[in-house]
């Protein structure tokens, strides 16, 4: 039996929704769709934003976070945070391929793969967690997961290691978009500076502005401050609150000699950070959201409250080509390899 290309086949409420602003799914994997892909899950990178909510509301207690992400999952049958509305990615062995996708797609069933759309529409099921790794927002589990035919993945690649693979490439929407946006002599301010996302961001700004543009990284604490300055790619660093809008605002004025930020790139993990980003580009500059904890209402009104004239992006987490390119980077850098080897990498 073929479903739906988009997995509507799989809602079970509301019925007629797609899978993503559906509330349950069909998690039922003992009938495989001839247009879908059953996976064998290894690990889910669970989204930042999401994590860290559950992490704060379990007092970082890896029992309870299982706790809440099987709860979620058993609910909704995907992991979709109800709260932040957001998900992550996941890794592992393609299991079986529905007839209906055999000669179209180019991996094979014992490939590893992993997923390039959010688990907020992917049917999941977990049957254990095995660990969590707090420091890499990431889950080990025994579980399986379906991909739709309209699904996007790709396939890990030899030279990399799977975890620090996965960390990536949950993030691989954000430097192929700062390609596009971040232009030559730019003044870039990035805020969230010290996360998977803002470090590939101001690797890749640092690549765009030149020698006569400059990259301005806020850290949030020390230990992501530390992060940053090893990497390096960057002129100014500095520990700020960007919940505090104002005190945010002088620094990149100080900074910037008034002129303020062509580009803004919100990378943070945490709400209520839209007006810091907004106030600190100059009028007709360009903010760009990869934040999944983003508010539109926050940011639009928020503008407007502030008078600013400036273009605002929501980080689509998908880009053609946007897995390879962003796989490409830690291939050109080694600093950039050995920061995420460091971090959010472990053995194979």
């Amino acid at each position: 039996m073929k479903g739906d290309k988009y997995g509507t086949h799989r809602v079970i409420e509301p019925k007629g929704y797609l899978p993503q602003p559906a509330l349950k799914l069909d998690n039922d994997f003992s009938k495989l769709y001839s247009n879908e892909i059953l996976i064998d899950v290894m690990f889910l990178n669970i989204d930042s934003s999401s994590f860290t909510q559950i992490e704060n509301e379990a007092n970082k207690d890896t029992k309870k976070i299982g706790e809440i992400i099987l709860k979620i999952v058993n609910d909704r049958g995907k992991m979709q945070n109800p709260i932040t509305g957001s998900g992550g990615m996941l890794v592992g062995i393609v299991e079986k391929i529905g007839d209906d996708l055999k000669d179209k797609i180019e991996i094979k069933e014992g490939d590893i793969i992993a997923s390039l759309v959010s688990l907020s529409l992917t049917p999941l099921k977990i049957n254990k967690i095995k660990e969590i790794y707090l420091d890499r927002d990431q889950v080990e589990i025994d579980g399986k997961a379906v991909l739709f035919e309209s699904g996007v993945f790709v396939k890990l690649p030899d030279d990399i290691n799977l975890r620090t693979s996965l960390s990536i490439l949950d993030v691989a929407g954000a430097p192929i978009q700062v390609a596009r946006i971040v232009k030559p002599n730019d003044y870039v301010f990035i805020i969230g500076a010290g996360g998977k996302s803002g470090l590939l961001c101001c690797y890749e700004s640092k690549k765009r502005v030149g020698p006569k543009g400059k990259v301005i990284a806020m850290a949030h604490s020390e230990k992501s401050y530390e992060r940053i300055k090893k990497l390096g790619f960057y002129d100014y660093l500095f520990i700020g609150n960007a919940q505090d809008p104002i005190s945010v605002l002088k620094e990149i004025e100080k900074l910037t000699d008034g002129k303020l930020s062509d580009v803004v790139i919100n990378c943070v993990n945490v709400s209520d950070t839209e007006i810091a980003s907004i106030i600190t580009c100059k009028d007709r500059g360009i903010v760009y959201f990869f934040s999944m904890a983003t508010s539109f209402t926050k940011a639009a009104l928020g503008a407007e409250g502030v008078g600013k004239d400036v273009d605002m992006i929501i980080g689509n987490g998908y880009a053609k080509n946007h897995a390879e390119y962003t796989l490409n980077l830690l291939r050109e850098s080694n600093k950039l390899r050995d920061i995420f080897e460091e971090y959010y990498g472990g053995e194979r």
